[in-house]
C-alpha cells in the first residue's frame, strides 16, 4: 500500500527497489529522485531507527553499529512484506545496503559515497570523519533560531550545506529548513561516533556478496573522501563497477537529481533484467 509519513516513503509498482538515507538524514533527502524511480519499481524508502520521523532505537547496552542497524532494517522490511529488493544506498546507507547483501536480502545494490570502507587501522581518518560530523551539528544547532532566514537565501544554502553536496542552492528552503533540524534530532550521534573510535564500523567480509555491485562517488566528497575510503570496497567486492562523477558532493541527490536517478535505476533494471533471463532451478 502507498504511504508518505515521516518514517516512511512508499510508492509505484514493479520489482522493489529500497533506498536506504545516510546518518543524521531521513527518507526525504531521496526526494530529488524519486519522481524518476516512482514510475520504474515500488520504492520503499524508510527513515532509519534513531533518525527524526523513525523508529526509536530498542533498549541496548551496546553502540549502535552498522550490524544492529542491519538487524534492525531487516525486522523492518519483514514487516512490510519485502523479502528481497534491490538496494540503492547512501554514506551508512550505502553500508547496511552492502551488510543485507551479505545476508541475502539483496538482488542488486548501488552504493552512493557508502560507508564501511575505511581500514579498521586507519585513526586519522576516522577522526576526519568525526570532526566533520562534530562541526556540523555544533553549527547547526548554534543557528537553529536564525535557520529560517539563513536558508531563505539560495547563496547561503549552497554555503550551509558545502560539506554535503555541491549544489546546495537547488534544495527549496522548506526542505532546506527540515533537513537541517532532522539533522540534529538524530538519536545516534554518540553511538556512530563511539563505534568508529572503536574500530567497528566497517563493513567486513565483502567478499560474501554474490550481487551485481555498482558503487559510485562524487569527486568533490568532503565527509568520505574517495581516497581514503574506496579502496578497500574496490579491492573486496566481488565484480564490483565503480564510477566517479565529477562535481558533485557526498549526498548528490540534490547536485544532480538525473544523474543519480538514472544511475539507480538503470542498474536495478538491468540486475532484474539478468535475473528474468536466468534460467529456473532444476526440479529436486
Amino acid at each position: 500500500m502507498p504511504e508518505i509519513s515521516p518514517a516512511l516513503y512508499r510508492a509505484g509498482e514493479g520489482e522493489p527497489l529500497v533506498l536506504i538515507h545516510g546518518f543524521t538524514a531521513t527518507w526525504r533527502c531521496w526526494l530529488p529522485v524519486l519522481g524518476e524511480l516512482v514510475p520504474r519499481f515500488e520504492v520503499i524508502a524508510p527513515t532509519l531507527h534513531g533518525h527524526d520521523g523513525g523508529e526509536p532505537l530498542p533498549e541496548s547496552d551496546t553502540p549502535h553499529s552498522i550490524g544492529r542497524a542491519a538487524d534492525l532494517l531487516e525486522g523492518h522490511l519483514d514487516s512490510l512484506g519485502v523479502g528481497t529488493a534491490h538496494l540503492a544506498g547512501n554514506s551508512m546507507g550505502g553500508a547496511l545496503a552492502l551488510e543485507l547483501a551479505k545476508r541475502g536480502r539483496a538482488r542488486s545494490v548501488v552504493g552512493i559515497s557508502p560507508a564501511g570502507g575505511i581500514a579498521p587501522d586507519d585513526r586519522a581518518a576516522v577522526e576526519r570523519v568525526i570532526k566533520v560530523f562534530s562541526r556540523m551539528q555544533a553549527t547547526t544547532k548554534r543557528s537553529l533560531p536564525f535557520l529560517p532566514r539563513v536558508l531563505a537565501r539560495p547563496g547561503l544554502r549552497r554555503v550551509a550545506f558545502r560539506d554535503v553536496m555541491t549544489r546546495g542552492h537547488q534544495v527549496p528552503a522548506a526542505e532546506a529548513l527540515q533537513m537541517a533540524r532532522s539533522s540534529v534530532a538524530c538519536s545516534i550521534v554518540d553511538d556512530v561516533y563511539q563505534v568508529l573510535r572503536e574500530g567497528k564500523s566497517p563493513v567486513l567480509d565483502l567478499d560474501r556478496i554474490d550481487v551485481p555491485v555498482l558503487v559510485t562517488w562524487g569527486s568533490k566528497d568532503r565527509i568520505l573522501p574517495i581516497g581514503s575510503h574506496s579502496p578497500r570496497l574496490r579491492a573486496e567486492i566481488p565484480g564490483l563497477e565503480f564510477r566517479i562523477h565529477p562535481g558533485i558532493g557526498h549526498t548528490p541527490m540534490w547536485d544532480d537529481p538525473g544523474l543519480i536517478a538514472s544511475t539507480i535505476g538503470d542498474f536495478a533494471a538491468a540486475a532484474q533484467a539478468r535475473l528474468d533471463r536466468a534460467p529456473a532451478p532444476a526440479a529436486a
